[in-house]
């Protein structure tokens, strides 16, 4: 019985982690406040030259 259920354990953990893996990530990378500044300036220039 004490085999089994360690197997049983083992054999649940691993096809966890395979299928954690396999899940796409729900976080995006992290991007630091002068980059978002940036990225904001040049979407602001963008919107006011094409006019």
């Amino acid at each position: 019985m004490n085999r089994q259920k360690k197997m049983k354990q083992t054999l649940k953990k691993i096809t966890k982690k395979l299928n954690a893996k396999k899940q796409p990530k729900k976080k995006s990378t992290y991007i630091c406040k002068a980059d978002r500044a940036l990225i904001q300036a040049k979407e602001k220039a963008d919107k006011e030259l094409p006019e």
